[in-house]
């Protein structure tokens, strides 16, 4: 999923996972700042293997808390120092920020559109070695500002420009033009998207990593939290969608509600579900745009601990059967 600087748990997790040689990567989806970490992850293992894509992974995000200091709106702080999240969220220099980013648009104020993570990308990455990459299968998304709708770009024709076109947030960058199209942030339209697994992976199993907290027991009441909880529910909502539609393949197949001849045309998909939403429970969205380097690795730590966990816990349901009550992922009746 995508998520901003909260992509580090992602990182985490994934730098946890790599180091269990008992698990494989078919397939890769990635939105945003997801979209990143799949990249990384992907021309890491093609350059050398697991170790590869755990350097690979590190050297992206240490570029990205270097270019932080010069383009972040949040003032930089040790991370040490600081373990009040809220002291972010309410910082002024965020408040007026918000405010500004609704006054005028990125024609406006960024015309010449500067976008610090196309430098990071071009000195991290060497796409066309990326686009050869036989380790795993590559999916990034975007949304098509045009016709509203997800656009996949796969393996062969991931570029810059795709990756950020799915990490194109539309009130801080202009839309990202790829082959007449224009594109922003793909979390609007798939947080990641889980439908070419369905067609083009060889596996059955779904590991989700979930950025975006699913669940809030905290009412929002302020201006503040109340936009970060809307945009929390917006942000996983075709996710949830995409869930519903596996769940009900799921019953179809457990029902019997399918003749013989079409039921080898449906995959029987397990999906497995990592939560991070304890860990980022007292982070407010604005802590997602600080990328100082020691609040970056205590979130990779966190992600780390939150995958252990779940590897202990779930190894033995992966192809075999879902981890989690799919049901209770989506459904707000359960």
């Amino acid at each position: 999923q995508g998520g901003g600087a909260h992509g580090a748990v992602t990182w985490g997790v994934i730098d946890r996972l790599l180091q269990d040689e008992r698990l494989e990567f078919d397939s890769i989806s990635g939105t945003s700042a997801g979209a990143v970490n799949a990249v990384s992850l992907a021309y890491g293992l093609h350059l050398d293997g697991r170790d590869g894509a755990r350097k690979k992974l590190e050297e992206v995000w240490r570029a990205v808390a270097n270019a932080g200091s010069l383009y972040s709106p949040i003032p930089r702080m040790p991370w040490s120092l600081t373990n009040n999240l809220a002291e972010i969220g309410n910082s002024v220099s965020q408040l007026m920020f918000d405010t500004f980013t609704r006054a005028l648009s990125p024609y406006q104020f960024n015309p010449f559109d500067i976008n610090p993570l196309k430098d990071i990308l071009k000195r991290c990455i060497d796409f066309d070695e990326l686009r050869e990459c036989k380790r795993a299968k590559l999916y990034i998304s975007a949304t098509n500002v045009r016709s509203g709708k997800v656009h996949v770009f796969r393996t062969a024709d991931v570029s810059i420009d795709a990756v950020l076109a799915s990490a194109c947030l539309p009130f801080l960058f202009q839309a990202v033009e790829v082959d007449g199209e224009h594109y922003w942030d793909g979390g609007y339209m798939g947080n990641p998207v889980l439908f070419p697994f369905f067609y083009e992976s060889e596996s059955q199993d779904i590991v989700i990593v979930h950025v975006n907290p699913l669940t809030r027991e905290k009412l929002p009441e302020s201006a503040s939290d109340i936009m970060d909880r809307v945009n929390e529910i917006s942000f996983n909502a075709a996710l949830l969608g995409e869930l519903r539609a596996i769940g009900f393949v799921h019953k179809l197949l457990g029902h019997g509600w399918l003749k013989d001849e079409y039921r080898d045309r449906l995959k029987n998909i397990r999906i497995h579900s990592v939560r991070s939403d304890e860990a980022l429970q007292e982070m407010s969205a604005a802590s997602k745009f600080n990328v100082d380097w020691s609040f970056l690795t205590d979130l990779k730590e966190r992600g780390a601990k939150i995958a252990e966990a779940w590897i202990a816990a779930n190894y033995e349901a992966l192809g075999n059967n879902s981890s989690v009550n799919i049901r209770e992922l989506y459904d707000g009746n359960e």
